[in-house]
């Protein structure tokens, strides 16, 4: 099978199929997985660590094909132009739904401090009170559109990766970082479908709706493996954007969630643990 449509492949179950997990798992929560779901996002966290920082970094100042290695400002500016986009994606998507109870104010903090908050459960007790069901369902909608524009980023992180190591579809970086991505997608698909459901859409819509939201990372993916088969200047690009952005997924999202949402020293364990795998996999 050609390697385009592997990557649409692994990317749909990356991007599709962890969304939609999500969706699954927020239709039939249990309150008390909030420690579950933060060592989940911490080992993601180490994974991802590690895969940026002793193989996308590395491939993007000597990328495959290159005869000398790319230009340090080139892969610097790459960096900050992902980190900056999804740092300005996930504004968005707080901005777009943080508005919606009185309770998240100047004193709230800004990252989910528990599950409730991860999913929006907060805002359904709140809105219970009140009877505002619709603005509640709105904002699921909202945030399922906001996850989708976010997820095509994360795509072209996995197809950039795919151009940088065209050896296999099962090895190097690429393969993995789908995995990971995709278990970092449940708790974004639980943030969708919660609101939904609640809001009055049925679970099964819900969870299609919420599967849907995933579906931009198949385009992202083919974005950023076009890119990479450009020139070895424009694969460095691909493969220091796809850092950056998976750099604020670690430290912006993941990190911050799981040490709040579990406050312990496991969560540091865990990240250390998925560091360790990370290279493992990096390296074997």
């Amino acid at each position: 099978m050609n390697i385009v449509w592997w990557i649409v492949i692994v990317t749909a179950i990356a991007g599709i199929c962890g969304t939609g997990l999500g969706g699954l798992v927020g239709a039939i929560l249990r309150r008390d997985s909030a420690k579950v779901v933060s060592l989940l996002l911490s080992f993601a966290g180490g994974v991802m660590l590690a895969v940026v920082c002793f193989d996308l970094i590395p491939e993007s100042l000597l990328p495959e094909g290159a005869e000398e290695p790319v230009a340090l400002y080139i892969v610097i500016f790459g960096i900050l132009l992902g980190y900056g986009i999804v740092f300005l994606l996930n504004h968005f998507i707080d901005r777009a739904t943080n508005h919606e109870i009185a309770h998240i104010d100047a004193g709230h903090p800004k990252t989910a401090d528990d599950l409730d908050e991860l999913i929006h459960s907060d805002h359904l007790e709140e809105h219970m009170k009140t009877g505002q069901f619709r603005d509640l369902f709105i904002g699921g909608i909202v945030m399922a559109c906001a996850i989708a524009l976010h997820n095509m980023p994360e795509g072209m992180v996995i197809g950039a990766s795919f151009a940088g190591a065209p050896a296999g579809v099962f090895t190097g970086s690429g393969f993995i970082l789908a995995i990971v991505i995709g278990l970092h997608n449940i708790p974004e698909g639980m943030a969708v479908s919660v609101p939904l459901i609640t809001g009055g859409m049925s679970k099964t819509k819900a969870v299609i709706v919420t599967a849907a939201s995933g579906a931009p990372t198949i385009i992202g993916a083919l974005i950023g493996y076009g890119l990479g088969l450009l020139s070895p200047v424009w694969l460095a690009l691909s493969l220091s954007f796809a850092s950056g952005a998976m750099l604020y997924v670690v430290f912006g999202e993941l990190i911050p969630e799981a040490i709040l949402m579990w406050r312990s020293k496991l969560p540091a364990f865990f990240l250390l643990v998925g560091t360790v795998v990370g290279l493992l996999l990096v390296n074997v």
